[in-house]
């Protein structure tokens, strides 16, 4: 069984300790990784600081666009390989996997474009006295994945921190293990990128994940996971004031209006909790539903989360693949017993304990009524396939409800009333909102979160911004002198 190695410096490395993948549809170990420790974390921060302070990456745009295009033809060789190996090691299906890999080469060439585009700014301020605004790599860049979308989310802070010129070390979960050494290949392929401007490293602990944060040697930290563990790395990375990014957890509320169309819009309530099984930060984990219509959507929504087909990530019949393991079946389970407790149980859902898929870490989506908004189901993420169905009286009930969390990542609104439509998008604290819609992204738009969903923005020309500081330079034509100015405010 081959073992998959780290890259590091522009050279593949190995450390003291080997992990395994394992495949969460069926238990099965599927192969064997290098597992990262704090040593290496060492040499991939060293390789990225001396890439940045002694190559010409920060300062050539030109070789930034060139890097990223090869790297997303490099990606796009291994398309197929990406999609097997994402779909066996998250469990997500064939479709969702396929996804992912789809998209990550357009990523990459959306910010090499920004790497070309972006442009300061200058005037002349004062006769004879010009200012200019110049945008510079802020330097090393930490990017910390986590194993739900390994692929797509890796590329999507990997693009703007190379478009903004910084150097990188990307820690990734072990969970892909076998994913993120397909990246890495990619990474070994791409003949553009100078030796150690990107670093990568498969971890299974934090100790990678702690120096990141910790270092001096890295300028910027850019972490997308829970909210919990996000408020810990910003408190550690405030101590050298390093620059924070992040994307943390959501409840995103799905806010159906009694004119929506049940036909259409049923099956994106139902996709939005089961997509990935529910582990996606966006995933549709409370539907609010118009009290008048209430009793109908109750019944569509409990029949079709029960006819959900469960099955292996590689049957391409399979509706809803595994959770990543079965200490998370565990955890779930534990949380619908709980809510049962304090909510109308509308569907149980639960572990598969019986079958062929017993072996695998798969779970029944559930969907359960709570008494009030105050309880555990509505305000906490549970990463998993659990919808909380509420209702609403009027437009106003909406809009308190749905702002009703400490989240604010996502939500969709469905109505035929673009006009109520519009003014719902506008009462509703979320970074993202969806009309008669939900999970459509693009790279030319920025997502992020309010509240405690996150600080700072991915995708879009605001991402770069997270990877850059702004200069300022006055400069005084020598026939003007060089002392204060009256008036240059």
């Amino acid at each position: 069984m081959t073992t998959t190695r780290l890259w590091i410096d522009g050279a593949w490395a190995q450390s003291g300790t080997v992990g395994v993948s394992i495949n969460p549809s069926t238990g099965m170990v599927l192969g064997e990784f290098y597992d990262g420790q704090r040593a290496e974390a060492e040499l991939a921060i060293a390789a990225a600081r001396r890439a940045f302070d002694h190559t010409q990456w920060a300062h050539d745009r030109q070789l930034r666009a060139r890097a990223l295009m090869e790297l997303a033809d490099q990606l796009e060789a291994r398309t197929e390989a990406l999609i097997s190996m994402n779909a066996r090691e998250t469990g997500k299906t064939i479709r969702g996997a396929s996804l992912e890999a789809h998209t990550a080469p357009g990523t990459l060439r959306h910010n090499a474009g920004l790497a070309l585009a972006q442009r300061g700014g200058a005037s002349e301020i004062l006769p004879g006295v010009f200012g200019i605004s110049t945008h510079e790599p802020i330097g090393v860049a930490g990017l910390i994945i986590p194993w739900n979308a390994p692929l797509a989310l890796c590329v999507r802070a990997l693009g703007p921190a190379l478009a903004a010129g910084c150097t990188v070390v990307i820690k990734m979960p072990a969970q892909t293990a076998l994913t993120n050494a397909l990246i890495a290949e990619a990474l070994a392929s791409t003949t553009s990128l100078p030796r150690g401007v990107v670093n990568l490293i498969t971890e299974s602990g934090s100790d990678c994940a702690t120096l990141l944060v910790e270092s001096t040697l890295v300028d910027a930290i850019n972490f997308t996971g829970s909210t919990r563990t996000g408020k810990l790395i910003a408190a550690k990375a405030a101590e050298s004031l390093k620059r924070v990014s992040l994307e943390l957890g959501g409840k995103t509320p799905l806010v159906v209006f009694e004119d929506a169309d049940i036909e259409t819009v049923a099956p994106v309530v139902v996709a939005a909790i089961t997509m990935f099984s529910g582990q996606f930060c966006m995933a549709g984990s409370r539907v609010l539903v118009q009290r008048s219509v209430a009793d109908a959507w109750r019944t569509r929504l409990a029949a079709m989360l029960e006819a959900v087909v469960l099955g292996p990530a590689d049957d391409p019949s399979s509706q809803m693949g595994p959770l990543i393991d079965k200490a998370n079946v565990a955890r779930v389970d534990a949380f619908v017993r709980d809510a049962a407790g304090y909510g109308r149980v509308l569907v149980r859902g639960g572990p598969v304990l019986e079958g062929t898929l017993a072996e695998g870490a798969f779970f029944r989506p559930a969907m359960i009524e709570p008494s009030d908004v105050d309880v555990p189901l509505v305000q906490q993420e549970i990463f998993g396939p659990v919808l909380s169905f509420e209702t609403f009286a009027d437009e106003a009930d909406a809009v308190r409800l749905a702002n009703a969390t400490n989240y604010g990542l996502a939500a969709s609104v469905f109505t035929r009333d673009l006009d109520r439509a519009q003014r719902v998008v506008r009462a509703i604290k979320a970074g993202t909102i969806w009309v008669n819609g939900w999970a459509t992204l693009s790279d030319s738009y920025e997502e992020g979160g309010f509240k405690q969903s996150g600080l700072g923005r991915a995708r879009g020309s605001a991402s770069l911004a997270e990877f850059q500081e702004t200069k300022t330079t006055i400069q005084v034509a020598a026939s003007h002198g060089q002392g204060p100015r009256a008036g240059a405010h």
